[in-house]
């Protein structure tokens, strides 16, 4: 369908070599987008670059390695795709990390570097994303937060906090840039299986029986599981969609 049809489009994801990113930057890839996938570990990079091309070998993906905390690697990252490319269309803000402890436990440091790398990044991205996406007449930005952005979890506070101020600057953006066009949502996620959450699984005890008990699909979530939801925030289908926060998560918060 043209609904959902990227051919012609450019995608930067964020943390895009892996988890939930790469899910998200595979289904663009397949959708015809070009896809330029922004990570630390130049390593995964590469590998993850690979991978796209395998799977499709028109793609022409890359990857730019930075800390996306730096404002200069956030404008660079956005230079890069434009010098490439010409245009960008699709930003997917999905960099994010965590540190498990109670809240009183957290060193300012700490709470620092997690309002960094997971919100600070995404607005950071989008500042520079927003003067690129109107010079091309519009864009679609698609902001990754968490269940933790619906409810609250004891090990958890800094990284919810982060994930409930990545919905709300999703709204202001969306009201403060639909008159250029541009489309902001966020994407909630649950529990689903990625180096993150192995660790967690290590960390608390009990947790995958938890999650595998309370979520009605009866499962853990996959990276896979994302590529649906942004073809289809990031296409013309969602050209009327704009500040809201969608829950992939199995139906894991709709319980109580």
């Amino acid at each position: 369908m043209q609904l959902f049809d990227l051919k012609g489009r450019v995608a930067i994801v964020t943390g895009g070599n892996g988890g939930i990113g790469l899910g998200m930057a595979r289904g663009l890839a397949q959708a015809g987008a070009v896809v330029v996938l922004a990570g630390r570990n130049s390593a995964k990079n590469a590998e993850a670059v690979a991978a796209l091309r395998a799977e499709n070998p028109q793609a022409q993906p890359m990857a730019v390695e930075g800390d996306l905390t730096q404002e200069s690697a956030c404008e660079g990252l956005v230079r890069a795709a434009m010098e490439r490319y010409g245009r960008l269309d699709i930003l997917v803000n999905n960099a994010g990390t965590n540190v498990r402890k109670a809240p009183q436990d957290y060193s300012l440091e700490e709470w620092r570097f997690l309002i960094d790398t997971n919100l600070t990044s995404a607005f950071l991205c989008s500042k520079y994303a927003y003067a690129a996406m109107v010079k091309g007449g519009g864009g679609k930005m698609i902001n990754i937060g968490s269940m933790t952005s619906i409810f609250g979890a004891p090990f958890a506070g800094p990284y919810g906090a982060t994930k409930g101020g990545i919905v709300q600057f999703s709204r202001a953006c969306a009201s403060a840039w639909a008159k250029d066009n541009i489309q902001v949502n966020a994407v909630l996620p649950g529990w689903i299986d990625t180096d993150l959450t192995r660790q967690a699984r290590k960390d608390v005890s009990g947790l995958h029986e938890r999650v595998v008990a309370r979520t009605p699909a009866g499962r853990w979530g996959v990276p896979g599981d994302f590529a649906g939801v942004a073809v289809f925030l990031a296409s013309p289908a969602a050209d009327f969609l704009t500040g809201t926060a969608i829950p992939v998560d199995g139906g894991y918060s709709s319980q109580a």
